[in-house]
């Protein structure tokens, strides 16, 4: 149904648009000049009404009804079971909602189907309003907008004003998901290390990660949740990777920015750039069943053992994922070099390697850093990689050879597992603040050296 409301208003918007600028048109007699506003935006405002009271009323006869339904039906389960748990109402809720769409519960029973009537009687009932009330929204906009159309009519000033206040809407949606986010992570922190008696220094500096362990006494134990051989783990991946990938990525992008014909650079950099749309599941397949092996091979050959799961086989795969990202991005700032430093430096007897080194990186310099900071952000946040290459145990080790685990992981691992998520909620997200924290000092030094590198090149 919903399907159906959708297309519909998107019908009457069109329809709406051309409608109105027909009617401009006629009213025109002809003569653009007597308008105040070109046809084009008359249909424009139509249009845009159209779909703001359309979809307007559809996102909000949806999210709403549906949590008053959640929260109702809740409560009549708590009710009729006041002993459950809060997942277990949940749980009957899910069975109760599947009866009533035809679908197959894990379980069924009397209360599970009356909660399923319910659910389909109020259902049924919020699906007409639905209906009435979008259709009937978004008719009213047509024929209100269509009314407004004359010669006098300040269309293209409206529209402009209703485009300008969408552009708003969406910066302020961007800006409080961002603080949302953001106030979950410190809610969800403050509440863990409450639960640890502010213990935060056996967070920080401990070396035992099982967080989990003491759950089923109801006790987190504070000696459990030591985070160090996270964060090492993932500080000794992520140098791996950019050991690879920013050696790798700024020479390919020095050589086709400045070096390369024009026909090696017409086909390197595109396969180049292939590789940052491949799945970073495939890349964890390709450490786990190529690389993985290729380097214990050679290890044992040598006589240095290789663990099948290493830092360093999740490293070299993550670091050949981002040489694109820096390749790329480093090419681009290369090439908005000015072509007259370049001039400059050949008219003074430089060779190309020598303006390349002594001119055009050092006028480059911020933006390769910018990519750099991209790459490493990227290796922080990846996790497919490190769970099929690298293993998930919290092994607080510096050796590349033994296999290590990072925070996106452990977090992946807390969320899905086998625990409640109330209960494993804390862990991950202290260690997504804690995480969250780092990158963002980072980001500011790095920013901070940039700004300082670029005020003294000026």
């Amino acid at each position: 149904m919903i399907a159906v409301l959708t297309a519909f208003v998107l019908v009457l918007a069109l329809a709406s648009y051309f409608l109105a600028r027909h009617r401009a048109q006629v009213m025109s007699g002809g003569q653009p000049a007597s308008l105040h506003s070109r046809p084009s935006y008359h249909g424009a405002y139509s249009l845009l009404w159209v779909l703001l009271a359309g979809i307007g009323f559809l996102i909000l006869l949806t999210v709403v009804p549906n949590y008053i339904m959640t929260q109702t039906l809740l409560s009549q389960i708590g009710e009729a079971a006041p002993d459950t748990a809060f997942i277990e109402r949940q749980l009957i809720l899910s069975d109760a909602k599947a009866l009533a769409e035809g679908r197959v519960a894990s379980q069924t029973g009397e209360l599970r189907q009356r909660i399923a009537a319910e659910y389909s009687s109020i259902s049924t009932t919020w699906t007409w309003v639905r209906i009435v009330l979008v259709v009937g929204a978004a008719m009213l906009a047509a024929v209100t907008t269509q009314r407004s159309v004359s010669p006098q009519y300040r269309a293209r000033n409206r529209t402009e004003k209703v485009v300008r206040a969408i552009l708003a809407a969406m910066a302020t949606i961007a800006i409080l998901t961002t603080i949302g986010i953001v106030l979950s992570l410190i809610f969800e922190t403050i509440g863990f290390f409450a639960e640890l008696d502010w213990r935060i220094d056996k967070f920080l500096f401990g070396t035992t990660w099982s967080p989990l362990s003491g759950v089923h006494t109801g006790n987190m134990d504070p000696d459990n949740v030591g985070a160090i051989p996270l964060f090492a783990g993932t500080l000794l991946i992520t140098l791996i990777a950019m050991l690879v990938a920013i050696p790798v990525g700024l020479f390919a992008a020095i050589y086709l920015s400045d070096f390369a014909t024009k026909k090696v650079r017409g086909t390197v950099k595109p396969m180049l750039e292939i590789l940052a749309g491949i799945p970073t599941v495939v890349y964890g397949f390709f450490a786990a069943i190529t690389v993985a092996p290729f380097l214990r091979n050679t290890g044992e050959s040598i006589g240095i053992p290789i663990a099948s799961e290493s830092a360093l086989v999740a490293g070299v795969v993550m670091g050949i994922m981002i040489i694109p990202f820096i390749s790329s991005l480093s090419d681009d700032v290369i090439n908005s070099v000015p072509q007259a430093l370049r001039d400059g430096s050949y008219g003074l007897g430089a060779t190309r390697a020598e303006t390349m080194r002594q001119v055009v990186l050092p006028a480059a310099l911020p933006g390769i850093v910018s990519a750099a900071l991209l790459g490493f952000s990227r290796a922080v946040g990846e996790t497919m990689i490190v769970v099929m290459a690298a293993g998930q145990g919290a092994n607080l080790t510096a050796n590349p050879l033994e296999a290590v685990t990072t925070v996106t992981v452990q977090i992946v691992m807390l969320i899905t597992g086998d625990t409640e998520a109330d209960t494993a909620a804390g862990p991950a997200f202290t260690l997504g603040f804690t995480l969250f924290c780092i990158t963002l000092l980072m980001n500011m030094l790095a920013q901070r050296l940039v700004r300082r590198y670029r005020e003294s090149y000026e």
